[in-house]
């Protein structure tokens, strides 16, 4: 509950007020003012990956150079837009996907470079199904 709404909520009217009418005036104008803030909200709340409409997700995942793979929960690649830009920032070391996945729920995974064997630019992803299922 964000600030405007408890705010609403802690409205109180005196005890000799506390029935009859005026209590259903205060109802009636929460309920109203909480369906205003939801108007004046909505167009910020379009540009939030983690709560935007799926077709504008879309749209911020192209923007940010984002395919969605197949099968793909909508939550996660809610989570992949969202910290595009800090995951991009944070790809070039193990620390760094470490917090990668750490930010997209999947939890602890062990990094392994340069194995042998195995061109010296690839790493393995070691996670257990229980995380990515």
């Amino acid at each position: 509950m964000n600030e405007f709404m408890k705010k609403l909520a802690g409205m109180v009217l005196p005890s000799w007020m506390d029935r009859g009418e005026p209590r259903k005036l205060l109802q009636t104008a929460r309920r109203f003012w909480a369906e205003v803030y939801g108007w004046v909200t909505w167009p910020l709340n379009q540009f939030d990956p983690l709560t935007c409409t799926p077709a504008l997700l879309n749209l911020l995942a192209y923007d940010r150079d984002i395919s969605r793979f197949d099968g793909e929960p909508l939550e996660l690649f809610r989570r992949r837009v969202a910290y595009a830009f800090v995951n991009a920032r944070d790809a070039g070391s193990v620390e760094g996907f470490i917090s990668i996945f750490e930010r997209l729920g999947i939890g602890y995974v062990e990094l392994m470079e340069r194995q042998p064997g195995i061109d010296w630019d690839v790493i393995q992803v070691r996670v257990t199904d229980s995380q990515i299922a």
